[in-house]
C-alpha cells in the first residue's frame, strides 16, 4: 500500500514540476525603467530624450507627481482579432501612456491628498492595435504615491493578448479557489477528528495548518477577485507573512510529534526564536522574510525526517523525499508555483502520516477488543479448570460425608466465589473492595479444601481505588500454589496500599515457606494474565516486581500518573 502511494505521489510531483517549468514564448522584452520628479506633458512622447533621468528614486514625499518611462520591444505581431493588452502592478495612482497616447487611467495622480483612494493595484489596459506593431515602444506613467512614498519603482509590466490577460487570471483564480477549498474541507475534517478525541493533538495541528494554508491561498489570490487599492496592499502582505509564520511553526511541530527526538522542547524553542527573529526583524521585507522562513522550515523539517528514518519510523522516507523535492522546486520554478505546490505536498504528507496513525490506533483498538475478550475467558477459566473443580468436588464430598454442616458452608463459599467472578468478568476496572472480597472468599474455599489456616491482612486501603479484576486474586493463587505452611499450619497474606504524586503501589506479601523458587525468565500464566490486564487499563504506565524475601514472597504493582 505504502509503495503504491509513493509511486503515485512521485508521479504527481513530476507532472507538477513539468507543468510549472513550461513557459510560453516571450512576445516582448523590457528595458530599464527611469524616473523623474515633476510633471510635464511632453514626457509622455516616445521621442523624448530621457538620458538624464534617474534609474531609481528613493522617496517622493507629499504625494508629488513623478513620471516613469520604460522602453519595451514587441517581438511578435498581434493577431487581428486578438489585440495586445498591458498589465500593470504599481504602487500609486497613475495615467498610462503608450508611445505618447493615453490608453488608461487608474485613480487621480496628484490629487490623492484631497480625494478618497481610487483605482486598483492590478490593472489591465487595452493597447490600440495600430500602436502595437513589432519594434520599440515606450510606456510612460504619470504617477503619485501619496500613501507609500518610499515604494517608488515597485511595479511590474506584462504585455500579452488582452483577452488572455483578463481571462487567464480569472481561470487561475477559479482553480485556486477549488484548491483552497480542498484544504478547508481537510481542516474541518481534522477538526472533527480532534473533537472526537481531544488527546490526539496531531489532528488539531493538521487542522490549523490546513486552515492557515487555505487562508494563505485566498489572501494571495484575492487580488484576482476583489479590487484592492495600493494603500491596502501592505496590509495584505502583513497578513500573508503572519500566515506564513504560523505555517512555518506548525509543520515542524507536527513532524516533531510524529518523529520524536531527544530534547525536543529545547530544540523547538530555539527554532521558534529563530522564526520570531525573522518575522520581527525583517517584518517589512515581506517576500524576503517569507523566503527565509520557508528555507528554515524545510531545513528543520528535513532534519526531523532524517532522524525519523534513523529510528525507522513509518512515513519518514516519504517525508524526506517530499522535502527534497520542495527544495529543488524552490529553485526550479517560480515563487508562486514552488510555494503552493510545495506546501500542498507537505500537507498531503502530514495527512498521510495521520492516516497511518489512525490505522495503527484502529488496529490497536481491535487487538484490545480481542485481548479483552480473551482476558474474560481467562478469568472464567481460572475458576473452572478441571483439576480445580475435581479437587474441590472431592474435598466437598469428604466434608459432606464427615460434617454436613461444614459441607454446606463450603458450598456457599464456592457459590459466592463463582458469583463474584461472574459479576466482574465484563469489567475493565472494579472497586478494590470487591477484589478483596473475592480474595477473602477464595481463601475460605481453599481453607476447606486444604485444611490450612489462611490469614488475610490489609493496610492503607482506599475504598475509592479501582483495579483490574482478579489481579490480586491471581497473586493470591500463586502464593497458595507455591507456598508451604509455616509452623502452626498457617499461611499469611498482606496487602499494603501506598500513594504519592508519582505513582500508586500495591504491595502483596506472602508469609510462608516457598515451595520452589523458579529461575525461569519466562512469565507464568498468572503473571501473563496480570500484565495483560494492566496493559489493557494503563497502557505502559505500570510496573510489577516479583521477588523472594526472608519471610516468603513479595509482589509490588506500581501504577504511574
Amino acid at each position: 500500500m505504502t509503495l503504491k502511494f509513493s509511486h503515485c505521489y512521485l508521479l504527481i510531483c513530476v507532472v507538477l514540476l513539468a507543468s510549472s517549468c513550461s513557459q510560453d514564448p516571450a512576445i516582448f522584452s523590457e528595458h530599464n525603467t527611469v524616473y523623474k520628479i515633476g510633471d510635464k506633458p511632453e514626457w509622455a512622447n516616445k521621442e523624448f530624450n530621457d538620458q538624464d533621468w534617474h534609474v531609481r528614486l528613493k522617496l517622493v514625499p507629499d504625494g508629488q507627481v513623478f513620471w516613469s518611462r520604460t522602453k519595451i520591444d514587441i517581438l511578435e505581431e498581434s493577431e487581428v482579432l486578438h489585440p495586445y493588452g498591458l498589465w500593470l502592478e504599481a504602487y500609486g495612482e497613475y495615467e498610462v501612456f503608450w508611445d505618447g497616447v493615453l490608453i488608461g487611467k487608474n485613480g487621480n495622480p496628484g490629487q490623492e491628498a484631497d480625494l478618497p483612494p481610487e483605482g486598483e493595484l492590478w490593472v489591465t489596459f487595452n493597447i490600440p492595435p495600430h500602436l502595437a506593431n513589432v519594434g520599440e515602444h515606450v510606456i510612460a506613467l504619470r504617477l503619485s504615491n501619496y500613501y507609500y512614498p518610499d515604494h517608488v519603482g515597485d511595479y511590474w509590466i506584462k504585455v500579452d493578448n488582452y483577452k488572455d490577460l483578463v481571462t487567464d487570471r480569472l481561470i487561475q483564480n477559479a482553480y485556486m479557489h477549488v484548491f483552497a477549498g480542498a484544504f478547508l474541507i481537510a481542516s474541518i475534517y481534522c477538526l472533527f477528528l480532534f473533537l472526537g478525541n481531544k488527546k490526539e493533538h496531531l489532528t488539531l495541528i493538521l487542522s490549523i495548518s490546513c486552515f492557515l494554508f487555505f487562508c494563505l491561498t485566498m489572501t494571495h489570490f484575492v487580488r484576482n477577485t476583489l479590487p484592492i487599492h495600493y494603500s491596502l496592499h501592505v496590509i495584505r502582505l502583513e497578513v500573508t507573512t503572519s500566515l506564513m509564520f504560523g505555517i512555518s511553526f506548525l509543520i515542524p511541530l507536527f513532524f516533531s510529534l510524529q518523529f520524536p527526538f531527544p530534547k525536543r522542547k529545547l530544540i523547538l524553542g530555539i527554532y521558534t526564536l529563530i522564526l520570531l527573529s525573522m518575522f520581527l526583524v525583517d517584518h517589512h521585507t515581506f517576500d524576503f522574510s517569507i523566503v527565509k522562513m520557508i528555507i528554515t522550515l524545510l531545513i528543520f523539517s528535513f532534519a526531523i525526517a532524517v532522524f525519523g528514518i534513523y529510528k525507522k519510523a513509518k512515513g519518514a522516507v516519504l517525508v524526506m523525499l517530499t522535502l527534497l523535492f520542495c527544495i529543488f522546486l524552490r529553485y526550479a520554478a517560480s515563487f508562486n508555483v514552488s510555494l503552493f505546490t510545495g506546501f500542498s505536498l507537505i500537507l498531503l504528507n502530514m495527512l498521510y502520516l495521520l492516516s497511518l496513525r489512525i490505522k495503527e490506533q484502529r488496529l490497536a483498538y481491535e487487538n484490545s477488543l480481542v485481548q479483552s475478550t480473551r482476558l474474560k475467558l481467562e478469568l472464567i477459566k481460572k475458576n473452572i479448570q478441571p483439576h480445580f473443580l475435581m479437587n474441590t468436588l472431592t474435598s466437598l464430598i469428604d466434608w459432606i460425608e464427615e460434617a454436613p454442616k461444614v459441607g454446606v458452608q463450603f458450598i456457599e463459599a464456592l457459590a459466592k466465589e463463582f458469583n463474584l467472578v461472574n459479576q466482574m468478568e465484563d469489567q475493565t476496572l472494579i472497586p478494590i473492595d470487591q477484589e478483596i472480597e473475592l480474595c477473602r472468599t477464595h481463601l475460605e474455599v481453599m481453607r476447606y479444601r486444604k485444611e490450612i489456616d489462611y490469614i488475610w491482612e490489609e493496610e492503607g486501603i482506599d475504598s475509592d481505588e479501582m483495579v483490574p479484576p482478579a489481579i490480586l486474586h491471581t497473586l493470591l493463587e500463586n502464593g497458595i500454589t507455591h507456598s508451604l505452611p509455616q509452623n502452626g499450619n498457617s499461611i499469611r497474606f498482606k496487602l499494603i496500599f501506598n500513594s504519592n504524586k508519582e505513582y500508586k503501589s500495591y504491595t502483596f506479601l506472602t508469609y510462608a515457606k516457598v515451595a520452589n523458587q523458579t529461575t525461569s525468565k519466562e512469565d507464568g500464566t498468572g503473571l501473563k494474565y496480570i500484565k495483560a490486564r494492566l496493559t489493557e487499563s494503563y497502557q505502559a504506565k505500570w510496573d510489577i516486581i516479583s521477588e523472594p524475601t526472608d519471610h516468603g514472597w513479595k509482589n509490588v504493582i506500581k501504577i504511574y500518573g
